[in-house]
């Protein structure tokens, strides 16, 4: 059989014409420099600031520089197997996170990827990293409050939802603390908590972790982690990502608590990343000042309106002061970024007020609107007197002869101090800390011993709760603090007085007499002893 060869050119002809190639274009550039956690690439001349690179080895990069000859880029992962002159394409696509409610329960790095050993997690979204914060005419005004459990705060420096809270204090202060028991506080309260680690041990972390396991608090909470050995650009990008969690359960009308932990260490990792971008980090360099960095992190916590859901992120910013210096560069930013400041002092922590809140200092600028209509009337008194008692304490220390009245003062002040004092992780209800504040701000307190003040309180929370519950029922229903209200409040703790504490408090009070006078028959008959002899 012999084939022609016009044969052979008219099937290559007729294959030539059915070929379909799929061709596709792409942009891609070259490494110049690679090293500490960045890389300088020479190309990719459509390339935007916040695109995602990938390198030859699969390596994913953030773009953050883009200048005149080359672009800076943070890499997600090892440098170790990016070299000079590999290729580098542009995938088009912005630097994203997974969010939805798989993320519940879970620790996750700065990209969402599990670390718990727990497996994957399977979404079905993403959300940019970076996004806009919420226009004012879609935020309404923030009216309904965040309880923290903490009492010294829920009476005092109320936090809002939708509201930007500053914590702040020197190191080993309880700032953490105040966070953890914020998060704690919000397991039945229908409210889905952010904990964002910026800079700190995995040990730390991990003890973090064990306390919300044991208090029921981890399973509406996802905890992002960018600890002290992830490189800086993660620490760098895990509060934004933490955010656009957050903001996933905010856009479909719930509530969402967010706690940067803290902002201090993710300044010294943008000043890192910085420098080795050779891009200035200070004050004069917007864009990239670190004052612009965390103001369009935290504009993004707001109240939406009704018409967008009326959903809320509230964020918690911490900030370590070195020697109680709040005039500091960062310290001052996030300051006048936030709606107020929770200042906790060194002294105050040592000298055993925990949580160790300076009133004084302490400030939220929403103030009683986002606060219950019952404790706004019960504590109002309470700021006063513990800024007079601090005025009076600082004073009365150039004086030893103080009359009646500001001994009776101070002796007040004192009773006040010891019943703020609070046990971490022990949370109260907002019908436990009115019951607490109206018996001190009543007098209840006054004749009982500092020492003796918060055994009564428990003791008299505890008796309402037993034998009372129709009254905790009835007031818990709107939390609202009448004349009537009042009176069967006063009654209950005389009732209480009359029939349990004063009984026990006296019981006690006889022994220790007895006690006493039995020591001093001996101590006279030792006496009489020893003058016989002589």
């Amino acid at each position: 059989m012999t084939i022609r060869p016009s044969e052979i050119l008219s099937v290559l002809k007729h294959e030539i014409d059915n070929i379909s190639v799929n061709t596709k274009s792409i942009e891609a550039g070259s490494v110049i420099q690679v090293g500490d956690g960045v890389a300088r690439i020479q190309g990719l001349p459509k390339a935007m600031a916040g695109d995602l690179v990938e390198f030859q080895n699969g390596t994913k990069g953030y773009i953050l520089n883009l200048e005149e000859d080359n672009i800076g880029c943070l890499l997600l992962g090892s440098d170790e197997d990016i070299h000079e002159g590999d290729i580098v394409t542009d995938t088009g696509k912005i630097l994203s996170v997974p969010v939805g409610p798989e993320l519940l329960g879970r620790v996750v790095d700065a990209l969402g990827t599990p670390i718990d050993g727990k497996g994957d997690i399977v979404t079905k979204e993403t959300r940019n990293v970076e996004s806009p914060s919420p226009g004012i005419i879609y935020r309404q005004p923030v009216t309904v409050p965040l309880q923290t459990g903490i009492q010294a705060i829920d009476a005092l420096i109320p936090i809002g939802r939708g509201q930007r809270e500053l914590i702040i204090g020197d190191r080993q202060t309880g700032k953490t603390s105040i966070a953890i028991d914020t998060i704690i506080n919000q397991k039945d309260k229908n409210c889905f908590c952010v904990y964002v680690a910026i800079g700190q041990k995995m040990s730390t972390i991990s003890q973090i972790i064990d306390v919300l396991k044991k208090y029921d608090a981890l399973k509406n909470t996802i905890v992002v982690v960018a600890s002290a050995s992830d490189t800086a650009a993660m620490q760098y990008i895990a509060p934004f990502a933490g955010c656009a969690m957050g903001e996933y359960f905010r856009d479909r009308g719930q509530d969402v608590l967010c706690v940067y932990d803290d902002l201090s260490k993710h300044a010294v990792a943008y000043r890192q990343v910085s420098l080795l971008l050779r891009r200035p980090p200070g004050r004069e360099a917007f864009p990239a000042d670190i004052f612009y960095l965390h103001s369009r992190l935290l504009e993004r916590a707001a109240r939406l309106s009704p018409e967008l859901g009326g959903g809320s992120l509230t964020a918690l910013p911490i900030i370590e002061t070195q020697a109680g210096d709040a005039s500091a560069y960062i310290p001052t930013n996030v300051i006048s970024i936030t709606d107020g400041q929770i200042i906790l002092e060194a002294t105050l922590f040592n000298s055993g007020v925990r949580p160790a809140i300076n009133a004084g200092l302490s400030v939220s600028r929403v103030g009683g609107s986002a606060q219950v209509s019952a404790m706004k009337k019960i504590a109002g008194p309470l700021r006063l007197e513990l800024a007079q008692y601090r005025e009076l304490a600082a004073f009365s220390q150039f004086s030893k002869d103080l009359d009646k009245a500001t001994q009776n003062q101070l002796s007040r002040g004192e009773h006040l101090v010891e019943l703020l004092k609070q046990p971490v992780h022990d949370c109260m209800s907002v019908s436990d800390q009115i019951i607490a504040i109206f018996a001190s701000t009543k007098g209840y307190t006054d004749k009982l011993g500092v020492k003796e003040i918060s055994g009564f309180i428990s003791l008299l929370q505890k008796y309402v709760r037993k034998k009372h519950p129709e009254f905790i029922k009835n007031f818990e229903k709107d939390l609202k603090f009448t004349d009537e209200v009042s009176k069967d409040l006063c009654s209950i703790i005389e009732e209480f007085l009359a029939k349990l504490y004063m009984p026990r408090y006296h019981s006690a009070e006889l022994k220790a007499q007895k006690a006493l006078e039995e020591l001093k028959e001996k101590q006279s008959f030792v006496t009489l002893e020893i003058e016989e002899e002589n």
